[in-house]
């Protein structure tokens, strides 16, 4: 498992149809091995800026990277509906 449970990510594309941006920051809460030949995928929990969850989302693990101390966090509204 390339990223442990719990940690946080960032995303590296956006997710239009779940109103998620590349940036927006959420944690993995599951991980999934993938088949032969598949790439393994995380479940990550995404929250806004005062902790509460907005979604909950399937990704391949090429769609996230972990955080560096070279990067600041900000925020941004959120689209009228993310569930």
């Amino acid at each position: 498992m390339k990223y442990d449970l719990f940690i946080r990510v960032a995303l590296t594309e956006d997710l239009p149809e779940r109103h998620l941006r590349r940036g927006d920051v959420a944690t993995v809460v599951e991980y999934h091995p993938g088949r032969p030949g598949q790439e393994p995928g995380y479940t990550l929990e995404v929250f806004n800026a005062v902790s509460e969850t907005v979604d909950v989302v399937t990704v391949r693990e090429s769609q996230i990277e972990r955080l560096t101390a070279a990067e600041l966090l900000s925020v941004r509204p959120m689209a009228a509906s993310t569930a």
